[in-house]
């Protein structure tokens, strides 16, 4: 190294006089740096070795590189620091000047003089980047670190990139984390924010224990004399997971709690009727708890007709009256909402309009109601459900609502007094336009196999 030194001061002299040996006093310099980088970071892959050997073997390529540090080092210096402003200043300040004075003599336009420099510069750097095999990939650093921040930085250790700064790239990762940490922290919302139903007293029991007789003596004692709608959500979801129990079903008939959980069908809030509604559901599936929430059954019929369409509410009132009229003993008591349940079949969703399907094929397959269910009066808009766009189960069920009412007025003899009937009435709409028979007939290529079968049996029944 000591010929090399000699040899550029001497040519630098010659050449361009001091700044020259500025020059070669900088590149060699940057050169020994380079060697204490590289020996201190023993971990370096065999792959970037390579690379760098690659590097240095192609002169052409490396005065490329050069230019394009020397755009990154500029545009660098003029961006704003975001992570320690002291590290990043130090690194801007070594790094450009250096990169600039190396490129500087390329820039300028010639001269016989300025030719020599140029060839004996390139001479320099070959020497030290044969010797290192890396001091190309070191004029990269800081422009890498600038404008390229997806590319890998040299060592592969992550953090600051600059080489010389191992105590500020440590101080930087540090800092670096506190603050990602901190932020972190900030964005996350503190637990009381939630919006909680709070309660005046903690309730004794989880809502999924399976509770004893006199637990739930205890759960409807709270229920009864609480006004308190946190403490009455939680008493109803603990009785109606509990009612899911056949010997529950039972324990809670005789200790009263049927009237107890009943009288909450009247309450304003949506969610205290829709928990009870669900609690009586679970009740109703023992047949003598149903002479119990006979009493009720008219009451929950009118508040599921008004309240919100399509509503939770609607729905645990829906399932409870199917539940009720699953037996022909309570039936009657509905038959005064028939055009209700047909309009709701027409104006709700997907999930309402099955649900009202259950509940009137339940009424289609007690013939003593036949005559009460087909003299109502339906919308005509009823004959659209018979289309091969709706799904599997919403065919399926009306498919059966429409064999249901055609076997039971061939058994009750109705197709003799079609007299009695309107043209509104939904013996009209099934039996006499023939529009309901042309549908089903064009639902015979339908795609879906089941729906096929069925569209053919109820044909054969016609």
């Amino acid at each position: 190294m000591g010929r090399t030194r000699e040899a550029g001061c001497v040519a630098a002299g010659m050449v361009i006089g001091a700044g020259a040996c500025y020059c070669v006093y900088r590149l060699t310099w940057g050169k020994d740096e380079n060697d204490k980088l590289w020996d201190e970071e023993e971990d370096e892959e065999e792959e970037e070795e390579e690379e760098g050997e690659s590097c240095s073997d192609k002169p052409e390529t490396g005065g490329k590189t050069e230019k394009g540090v020397k755009t990154s080092a500029g545009v660098g210096a003029g961006v704003k620091p975001q992570d320690d402003s002291t590290a990043k200043a130090d690194d801007v300040k070594e790094s450009g000047p250096g990169v600039k004075i190396e490129a500087h003599p390329e820039s300028q336009g010639g001269g016989g003089l300025e030719a020599k420099a140029k060839a004996l510069f390139k001479i320099l750097k070959e020497q030290a980047s044969a010797k290192a095999g890396r001091g190309i990939r070191f004029a990269n650093i800081s422009g890498t670190r600038t404008l390229a921040s997806s590319l890998p930085c040299p060592g592969g250790r992550g953090g600051g990139c600059h080489p010389g700064r191992s105590g500020a790239r440590a101080r930087n990762r540090t800092s670096g984390k506190a603050k990602r940490k901190n932020r972190s922290k900030s964005n996350k919302a503190p637990a009381t924010a939630w919006p909680v139903r709070r309660g005046k007293f903690n309730f004794p029991y989880k809502i999924d224990d399976i509770l004893s007789a006199p637990d739930l003596q205890k759960v409807l004692n709270i229920l009864e004399r609480t006004n308190d709608p946190f403490t009455q959500e939680v008493a109803l979801v603990t009785l109606g997971n509990n009612a899911a129990y056949s010997f529950n079903q039972n324990a809670i008939r005789e200790l009263g709690g049927v009237p107890i959980i009943a009288k909450l069908i009247k309450t304003r809030d949506p969610i205290i009727r829709e928990k009870t509604y669900n609690a009586l559901n679970n009740l109703s599936v023992n047949s003598e708890n149903q002479g119990k929430i006979k009493t009720y059954i008219s009451q929950v019929c009118d508040d599921t007709m008004i309240c919100r369409l399509d509503s939770a509410v609607q729905m645990a009132g829906l399932r409870l009256l199917t539940n009720m009229t699953v037996t022909n003993h309570y039936q009657h008591l509905l038959s005064y909402s028939f055009p209700d349940f047909f309009a709701l079949l027409f104006l709700g969703n997907h999930f309402t309009k099955i649900q009202t399907m259950k509940l009137i094929i339940n009424f289609t397959e007690n013939p003593a109601m036949t005559r009460e269910l087909v003299s109502c009066k339906v919308p005509s808009e009823l004959i659209s459900l018979f289309n091969k766009e709706w799904d599997r189960e919403i065919l399926l069920n009306i498919l059966t609502l429409f064999e249901n009412i055609n076997d039971n007025i061939k058994s009750e003899g109705l197709a003799s007094s079609r007299k009695e009937f309107s043209r509104s009435s939904l013996f009209f709409l099934f039996k006499e336009s023939g529009v309901c028979v042309k549908k089903i007939k064009a639902l015979a290529n339908h795609k879906d196999l089941v729906v096929k079968v069925k569209v053919l049996k109820v044909l054969t029944k016609l």
